[in-house]
């Protein structure tokens, strides 16, 4: 979607989440492909050359989720704990690709790990925001039990984002899975209450009922369609809109 050049961010600070996967491409045995983050690098970069303010989450489940290691016999805790590590070495090639793309990045860690990262510390979060660079949170909320998307509503909570961008590859949030019912309901809008009664799997319970407590919408939508986070930063009806009643 083409954007008039008098277009201005309805968002000051953002917190986009996206999933391990989605630095993934299909058909390739990469877990981490070059030219995917890449390519989120130059829409990241577009965004803050709008003047908005982007911190970022990614998951990890491209590398280890804890919850299949615990199908497969692993201690949940140990699990998660290797989850968190695969969240850092996301945030590791995606800072890569950011700082190639001539946006400077700060990769901050619930985890100690100096020697490749900032552990997370509010005021300075707030001070590489200000400046212009983009963060990005890793290794979740530090415990285990608490999934990347809770991990992404505390720190949009934290900094103060005006939302929290769900970057997905479908065009927002449906009734049911489109893939498997073609006639699923898309949603232009819809309430944090519904979304946590109707149990839509976009986002887990804790991370709805955080951004529902702070008042932070949630955008879900299609994050590869070129010039759809432009969109979205402006207000434009892209996706889904998970708001208060």
């Amino acid at each position: 979607m083409a954007l008039a050049q008098t277009a201005k961010p309805r968002y000051r600070r953002i917190l986009l989440k996206l999933s391990g996967e989605a630095l993934q491409t299909k058909g390739k045995s990469l877990c981490i492909d070059p030219d995917v983050t890449a390519l989120i690098a130059k829409q990241v970069k577009a965004v803050s050359d709008m003047g908005v303010q982007v911190a970022m989450v990614i998951g990890g489940g491209n590398i280890f989720r804890g919850v299949s290691g615990e199908a497969r016999g692993i201690d949940r805790s140990t699990g998660d704990y290797m989850g968190m590590l695969a969240t850092i070495m996301n945030a590791l090639a995606m800072q890569n690709a950011l700082e190639q793309a001539g946006l400077a990045t700060r990769v901050q860690t619930s985890i100690s790990m100096q020697r490749v990262a900032e552990p997370f510390i509010l005021r300075r979060a707030l001070r590489h925001l200000d400046k212009g660079r983009a963060v990005i949170f890793a290794g979740g909320t530090g415990n285990p039990y608490f999934s990347t998307d809770t991990a992404a509503a505390l720190r949009a909570s934290e900094i103060g984002a005006e939302a929290l961008l769900k970057a997905t590859k479908v065009d927002g949030i449906y009734s049911e899975d489109p893939v498997k019912n073609p006639n699923a309901e898309r949603f232009d809008t819809i309430t944090y209450q519904e979304a946590l009664v109707k149990s839509l799997k976009v986002m887990d319970a804790s991370a709805f009922s955080l951004c529902m407590e702070n008042g932070i919408p949630i955008v879900v939508f299609d994050f590869f369609k070129q010039g759809n986070t432009e969109a979205v930063v402006c207000g434009e009806p892209i996706g889904t809109r998970v708001i208060s009643g």
